[in-house]
């Protein structure tokens, strides 16, 4: 998830929808979704979204609520879906694994005291996770509503900063400040949010601080990473002024006496992903919403009443906005 330290650094503008109407939105699906499946497990009950057999598909109530949002405003996303984790990555995800571990114990222990319904869905949308179907019904349901899918061979949010930077895209939505030690060109935060979206410019950013894209990355590692822990007492200030100074990470690092394990290939991660240049898709979309409906409904049991709005909001929005062959 990135150290929201950078956001301190980041230049932000708002971003009115009418600025983004006809733009591709390459949207790293991992953190797009996760935020969505916590917020309709926290406040929907959980009958409307199970399955006989016991499948949680709460993912397909967020994607129908979730959607519509882009449509709505005339922006075509393309959900980029991680591959596989980096072996430096790993720790972090072991983390949030024992995170999440801890969490289901502190559900359990208030399911058995019978605490309030309040503290009881906060603690059930704090352990969720992706598991192997939800990955499969979200990119059923994208199939089917027929919004493009790139897998990416690594961290989804990596491709899509690569496939902005060849312009393939107009800009990348994430939530994660890391966009911008990946050089994502233009970010679009809070597209998860009830208001409108903030704009992360990465140009803008270096110019400010005068630094280059190595130079940022220099000051993320300083700072703390998803593959590294930051250097005690340096935070955005002071991890700029130490790269200023003295060039580089290397010589920050001998500055403070301080050692990063790995320094290296974390730099290598951000400055070079794992990334293809093979990722293509078809913006103009053309949903079958009839088989949209039945897979959410029928073939999983999603409760109706639940995602018809959803759906009514889509088709509203396809039609009075042109998109596809809905024009």
């Amino acid at each position: 998830m990135g150290n929201a330290d950078l956001r301190s650094l980041a230049s932000l503008t708002e971003m009115p929808f009418d600025e983004l109407a006809g733009s591709v939105v390459a949207v790293d699906a991992h953190n797009w979704l996760y935020r969505y499946l916590t917020t309709t497990v926290k406040f929907t009950r959980d009958g409307a979204y199970t399955t006989a057999d016991g499948r949680e598909v709460a993912n397909l109530i967020g994607v129908v609520q979730g959607l519509p949002k882009f449509f709505e405003h005339d922006i075509t996303p393309v959900f980029v879906f991680d591959g596989g984790v980096t072996e430096l990555k790993a720790d972090e995800v072991d983390e949030r694994r024992e995170q999440r571990e801890r969490y289901e114990t502190e559900l359990a222990e208030a399911r058995d005291a019978g605490e309030d319904a309040e503290r009881i869905a906060t603690l059930e949308s704090r352990t969720q996770r992706l598991t192997d179907t939800i990955h499969e019904t979200t990119r059923g349901l994208l199939e089917r509503l027929d919004v493009p899918i790139v897998e990416a061979p690594a961290e989804g949010e990596a491709q899509a900063a690569h496939m902005a930077r060849q312009d393939q895209v107009d800009y990348v939505g994430s939530e994660d400040y890391d966009a911008l030690l990946l050089g994502a060109p233009y970010t679009l935060r809070q597209l998860t949010s009830s208001g409108g979206p903030e704009l992360m410019d990465f140009a803008a950013t270096l110019d400010e601080h005068d630094l280059t894209w190595e130079q940022l990355v220099d000051v993320g590692l300083l700072m703390g990473t998803d593959f590294n822990d930051g250097i005690d007492g340096v935070g955005p200030k002071t991890a700029v002024a130490l790269v200023r100074d003295h060039g580089d990470l290397w010589g920050a690092l001998d500055a403070r006496d301080a050692y990063i394990e790995g320094a290296e290939l974390i730099r290598e991660l951000f400055l070079h992903p794992d990334v293809t240049d093979e990722a293509s898709f078809d913006a103009d979309i053309d949903p079958d919403m009839d088989a949209a409906r039945a897979y959410v409904t029928e073939e999983w049991e999603v409760s109706a009443d639940e995602v018809e709005r959803g759906f009514e909001r889509i088709e509203e929005s396809l039609v009075q906005t042109g998109l596809g062959r809905w024009s």
